[in-house]
Parts: structure tokens; C-alpha cells; sequence
């Protein structure tokens, strides 16, 4: 009985001995990680000359960002224009008045330093493009929307994804994309004379313009229709929201393993987005399994796949494999059509604003496509010299 007793008390010490080893571990690695290595960089930095706000205990200068540009977004602008630095990112021109033109600020525990010297922004993109990358916040933040894709990826990682993606945005394969754009661009236009024709007065421009370029990219990317990726895009879209919401409270140790509300929304979107994106890369693989194709096609997902066959029984190296090929389509899905979107959007809020140039560009394009204003070619959009970019000034000249 003696001897049963002393074994149990030795197992009690056992596993009270490796739950203090583990509190302490965590512990110290909590000290470390959210108050010692920060106190260090600040200290190292200001050694340097390189200074900057006063961060908050974990939240950083997170509080001190929200407020600034809460109160530059307060009002309306008084007009349209370029110059929207100081309205979305008000704090950059603060902390450069009081600091200058390098300083450092605090992403909750991260640092984060601001350069406007050409030269040094030159150097650290030309000597260390590979080993700089995004941190570990914004990875943590992104873990469950876009992964490990190519614009979360850093180092050598980076460096092998690039190369594997770079084919499917040579100037001859965007130009083979052309009919795709044309089609989507003309299925938009009749949505919109057929609204027009009903009755309907006002449009979200916005939204039409997310339409085209989530149908763009779905066909370029996976070779189906909006209708079809149209779920997917507004998985995305959701998912992107509660991350973002979500990764507000990383700063706070251990807060991504809490089951929170955010947390489990977003693990329940990801599965979903995650198996329709499976759907459509297993029946490539079935295509090519049965013989109907001897290769997964030319588009984004079809290089992805024959690049994984490529590789297949390499050891070590870079690894692509069918996580990290869903993780790519939800980086160019989502980040290539949301930017082109507001970019489209923009600019037919600035020529609605300036019907001058309306005309403008109206009498170029029947120039250059004909007088019936037919769809132009490839061949003929270097010729469109009113709609590049290097007239984008001039519609404020006016």
C-alpha cells in the first residue's frame, strides 16, 4: 500500500513538475516576446537616431492611428483629388513632422519603420528584397484568408513562387486574355442598358465593376464563369472582413487560439471556400486522369498543377503542394480583382466628374476602333494615348 501511495505522489510531482515548466516557459516567452525584445528594438533604434511615438503596452500605436484617422475621415472632401495621403494615412505626415523622414512606430508588439529617402528605399528594395518580408503579425493575420500565398511569403519561398507565377503575366499571355475581357466588359455593359432601360436612374458603380473583374479573373484564373466563382468571391469577401477583425486583438498573447465568434466564422468560411476550390482542381485532375486532356490547361491553376506534377518526388526544396496551390488562386482571386476594381471605379467617378474628357476620350475611341465604337484590339490600345496613365493628371487641369 506504502509503495502505491509513493508511486502516486511521485506521478503528481511528475506532471505538477512539467505544468510549471510549461506556465514558466509560456510565461517567460510572454515576457520576452511582448515586453523585452520590444524595449530592446526601441532602445537599439533611438541608439541610431531613428525615434518615433510612445507605444501602449501591447496595442502599440494602434489606438493613436485609429484616432487620427478617424478624425481625418470625419468630414467630406472638399473636392476630388489625388492627394488622399493625409485623409487614409494621416499619421505618416504627423509623425514625420515631429520625427522626420525615418521614424518607427508600433503595429501592437511589432515595429514598423517608415522611409522616405529614395535612396535607402532603392537599397533595401535592390540588396534585400529576399530576406525582407512580411512579419509575423500579418502572416497570423492573413493565416486563414490567403495563406502562404505569394503575398505572404518571404525569403526563398517568395523567390520560388514568383518564378513559378510570372508565365501566366508575360506580356503574350495577358494579351490571350484579351477576348476573356472583352466578353465580361460587354455581358457588363448590357446588365446595365437593360437597368437603364427599365427604369432605374442610379447605379453602385462599384459593384458592377467587382462583377467584371471577379468574372476577369475567374476565367483567367480557373477558366470558369462569375457564376460560377461568384461563390467564391463572396467567401472571400467575408472571410477578408472577419480576419481583418480578427487580427485586431493578435497583439494580445494567445488571442488566435481563443474560440471566439471571429475564430470560428473563420475556420467555417475557410472549409467552405477551401472545398469549392477543390471541386474545380479535382475535376482538372480528373480530366487529365481519364485521358480527355493530356495536360491541366493553360490558365493560373493549370501551370500551378502541372508544376506540382513537375516536382512531384524532388526531395527537398521548395514544395508546392494542393494547400499551397489554393492558397495562390485566393491570393491573385481576391487581391488582383479587388484592386482593379476600385482602380475602374475610380476612374469612372473621375470622368463622370469632368465630361470634357468625357468627349475626349469618346471621340479617340471611335479614331481608333471606328466610328460604330467596336471593342478595341491589342494592337490597338497603344494608340489610345488620352485613357494612359500619363494623362491621369490632366483630368484635373480642366
Amino acid at each position: 500500500m506504502m509503495v502505491l501511495l509513493a508511486i502516486l505522489v511521485v506521478f503528481l510531482l511528475a506532471i505538477l513538475f512539467v505544468f510549471l515548466f510549461f506556465f514558466v516557459r509560456v510565461a517567460y516567452e510572454t515576457v520576452t516576446s511582448y515586453w523585452v525584445i520590444p524595449r530592446r528594438i526601441r532602445r537599439i533604434m533611438e541608439k541610431q537616431g531613428v525615434c518615433g511615438p510612445k507605444p501602449r503596452f501591447l496595442t502599440g500605436n494602434i489606438l493613436d492611428m485609429a484616432a487620427l484617422v478617424s478624425k481625418s475621415t470625419s468630414k467630406d472632401m472638399d473636392s476630388i483629388h489625388h492627394d488622399i495621403v493625409g485623409r487614409l494615412l494621416p499619421h505618416f505626415l504627423v509623425w514625420s513632422k515631429l520625427y522626420g523622414k525615418r521614424f518607427i512606430y508600433w503595429n501592437g508588439i511589432e515595429p514598423r519603420m517608415c522611409i522616405t529617402e529614395t535612396e535607402l528605399i532603392k537599397e533595401l528594395l535592390s540588396r534585400y528584397s529576399t530576406k525582407a518580408g512580411k512579419s509575423w503579425l500579418q502572416q497570423q493575420g492573413s493565416k486563414h484568408f490567403i495563406g502562404r500565398g505569394l503575398l505572404m511569403a518571404n525569403g526563398d519561398d517568395w523567390h520560388h513562387q514568383r518564378h513559378i507565377v510570372a508565365p501566366a503575366f508575360m506580356g503574350d499571355k495577358l494579351k490571350s486574355y484579351a477576348g476573356y475581357m472583352v466578353d465580361c466588359t460587354e455581358g457588363m455593359l448590357r446588365s446595365l442598358k437593360s437597368a437603364m432601360e427599365s427604369g432605374q436612374t442610379e447605379f453602385e458603380i462599384g459593384e458592377y465593376m467587382s462583377r467584371l473583374t471577379a468574372d476577369i479573373i475567374s476565367r483567367t484564373e480557373f477558366d470558369c464563369s462569375y457564376e460560377k466563382g461568384k461563390q467564391i468571391y463572396h467567401l472571400l469577401t467575408v472571410l477578408q472582413n472577419r480576419c481583418a477583425q480578427a487580427s485586431r486583438h493578435l497583439c494580445l498573447p494567445g488571442s488566435r487560439f481563443f474560440p471566439s465568434k471571429y475564430n470560428r466564422e473563420i475556420k467555417s468560411l475557410k472549409t467552405e471556400v477551401e472545398r469549392l476550390l477543390l471541386e474545380i482542381i479535382q475535376s482538372r485532375k480528373d480530366c487529365v486522369e481519364v485521358g480527355r486532356s493530356d495536360s491541366f490547361g493553360n490558365d493560373l491553376l493549370g501551370m500551378l498543377l502541372n508544376e506540382m506534377r513537375i516536382k512531384r518526388g524532388i526531395n527537398g526544396g521548395f514544395s508546392l503542394n494542393q494547400q499551397l496551390i489554393m492558397d495562390e488562386i485566393k491570393t491573385f482571386f481576391f487581391a488582383g480583382h479587388d484592386t482593379t476594381a476600385l482602380l475602374l471605379t475610380w476612374t469612372v467617378m473621375l470622368l463622370a466628374s469632368n465630361p470634357t474628357w468625357q468627349d475626349k476620350v469618346r471621340a479617340e475611341v471611335r479614331e481608333v476602333c471606328g466610328s460604330n465604337g467596336g471593342a478595341p484590339s491589342v494592337d490597338q490600345l497603344p494608340k489610345l494615348t488620352l485613357v494612359s496613365i500619363e494623362y491621369g493628371n490632366s483630368f484635373f487641369a480642366d
